[in-house]
């Protein structure tokens, strides 16, 4: 009788069981290794299917909605909790918003031939944002012109170097076009700032952000699914009357509610503010959109997946902002 290799007895199994057992090991390792490939195979149809999912809502909405969606998200809830809790934060925020605006239009400027000075153009507008914070009305103007005079003053100390490359013919364009940096992105951007830092201009902050989603969210799906009729086809080739239609109600529909449960204003009130909100946020758009086509540029940038940069994304809200802040010092 064999004994086993470990000491502990006899050997009992015959030659007909170890081939049976091995024969059931073989037979399960088989299964074993031909589920793991059936999963494999689901796992890859699965995402070929999503991707093909994301390739034709890609080429039918002409961005990456998924990504989209997750920065939209991923701001939102940046802005919507620091306006909650603690507004110092939110001029943070802003002020980061602000910067990447500025270095993204002074960029693309100097793209297009404007010596734009980018660093100063940045640090002028950063500056505007605590500025309006705490110096209020009068804080924001002055920051406003200061940022201009050290911008300008930069370009011409960059022109007074040899090693510049630059002339003195285009120098009148490029101041203006700092100026311009500065009037469009700090200025008009910082007047949510202005707002925050008031009594209750957190909420009346929060209530212009949400209508202006609104009026970017309707005027989105309405036209994705409906647009035939395009509304400046030379500005704007997707935009379309009926997507344009589709922010006027869903603005008007935000305005009204925020009017009642937000601000306390009668609801007479969301229509003036829808109305008001819709007129700067589609100028605002469109705005932007000319500018990219003078400056032969499909998108301010590249930051945000989905988007553009951030400048694509906040178009509508820069100017606003400013009407927002109107309705504010008149309403509140």
């Amino acid at each position: 009788m064999r004994q086993r290799p470990d000491g502990a007895g006899p050997d009992d199994s015959s030659p007909a069981q170890k081939s049976t057992l091995g024969s059931r090991r073989a037979d399960f390792d088989a299964r074993a290794q031909a589920a793991r490939h059936d999963i494999e195979n689901q796992l890859r149809a699965g995402k070929a299917r999503l991707d093909s999912r994301n390739e034709k809502l890609t080429a039918r909405t002409g961005r990456n909605l998924p990504a989209a969606i997750a920065v939209g998200v991923l701001l939102g809830a940046a802005v919507l909790l620091s306006l909650i809790f603690v507004k110092a934060f939110f001029m943070i925020v802003a002020a980061a918003l602000i910067g990447s605006l500025c270095f993204e239009l002074a960029s693309a400027l100097r793209f297009a031939g404007r010596d734009v000075p980018r660093l100063p153009s940045v640090l002028a507008g950063v500056a505007v944002v605590p500025a309006a914070f705490y110096g209020g009305a009068g804080g924001h103007w002055a920051a406003l012109v200061g940022g201009i005079v050290v911008v300008s003053l930069w370009r011409l100390v960059e022109l007074a170097r040899p090693s510049h490359r630059g002339g003195a013919s285009s120098l009148g364009r490029d101041l203006g076009a700092g100026a311009f940096v500065q009037i469009y992105c700090s200025f008009l951007g910082s007047f949510m700032v202005l707002m925050a830092a008031r009594p209750d201009g957190q909420w009346w902050t929060l209530s212009a952000l949400i209508v202006v989603i609104a009026v970017d969210t309707g005027a989105y799906a309405t036209g994705l699914n409906f647009g035939k009729h395009p509304m400046a086809p030379r500005i704007s080739p997707k935009k379309t009357w009926e997507g344009f239609a589709g922010s006027v109600a869903a603005s008007l529909i935000a305005a009204v509610l925020l009017s009642v449960f937000l601000l306390d204003e009668p609801w007479w009130f969301g229509l003036v503010f829808g109305g008001v909100i819709i007129v700067t946020a589609t100028i605002g758009d469109l705005s932007e959109s000319l500018i990219k086509r003078d400056l032969g540029i499909k998108d301010i940038s590249t930051w945000l997946p989905g988007h553009g940069g951030f400048l694509d994304r906040l178009d509508s809200t820069l100017p606003s902002a400013a009407a927002a802040y109107g309705l504010y010092l008149l309403f509140a």
